[in-house]
């Protein structure tokens, strides 16, 4: 009877033994999955990672080029005018080499009106000034040099194209309008080296005239004054 106490607690000291060792043993299989799992989570955010960077540089690659070829275009686009740039426009006069001097007294002008040439010291004010009254060539010239568009008018020019050129030029700096008797067309708009004749404002080549050269690029000296000369 003694042996058999002996051999049971023999045998129930092996058994637990034997399931410490069992659940150590699932504890370093949980263990070793968690990592594995931590591993293959790892593994994959490096993917994400790669993948997004190349999207990144192909979209950054690819944006590239397509700046590259489309200024390498056919060049149509860029060959339009720009905003302030001269255009063509259709009836519009033109002279080139222009003398600047300042000079006294009154100036005998190859065009009418003039549109460039020697003029007077002081130029008129043209910061959307309408003069009821002739004004001096000589002195209207000056104010094309500092980039103004000189409108004027003879008796053959209607009452309501007065008005509407009166307006437009009262709400645009760099313009100035004024009778003008002896000039052979009912309007001419005049800037430097460049004229237009029309016979009616409606015409839509005065806007295209206006909006051309009003400090446009023919102007000898770009952001000159357009106040503290003559005002009448």
């Amino acid at each position: 009877m003694a042996t058999d106490r002996t051999s049971n607690k023999g045998s129930g000291r092996t058994g637990g033994k034997s399931g410490k060792r069992n659940a150590a043993a699932d504890r370093r299989a949980k263990i070793e999955e968690a990592r594995r799992k931590e591993r293959a989570r790892d593994r994959r955010n490096r993917l994400v990672t790669i993948v997004a960077c190349c999207v990144v540089l192909a979209a950054t690659v690819g944006g590239g080029w397509w700046l590259v070829a489309n200024s390498d275009g056919d060049g149509d686009d860029a060959a339009a005018p720009q905003s302030g740039e001269s255009a063509e426009i259709e009836g519009v006069q033109t002279w080139e080499d222009l003398s600047r001097n300042h000079v006294e007294g009154q100036v005998e002008y190859t065009m009418n009106p003039p549109a460039g040439g020697d003029h007077a010291q002081a130029w008129m004010n043209c910061d959307a000034d309408v003069y009821e009254a002739e004004i001096a060539n000589e002195n209207a010239v000056h104010s094309l040099e500092h980039g103004a568009v000189w409108v004027t008018y003879n008796d053959a020019a209607a009452e309501e194209d007065i008005a509407t050129l009166s307006d437009r030029v009262s709400n645009t700096t760099y313009t100035l309008m004024s009778p003008k008797a002896d000039q052979e067309s009912p309007i001419v708009l005049t800037a430097w080296g460049n004229q237009l004749a029309v016979d009616t404002a409606a015409d839509p080549r005065v806007e295209t005239f206006l909006d051309t050269f009003v400090q446009g690029a023919q102007t000898p000296e770009p952001g000159a004054a357009c106040t503290g000369g003559l005002a009448e």
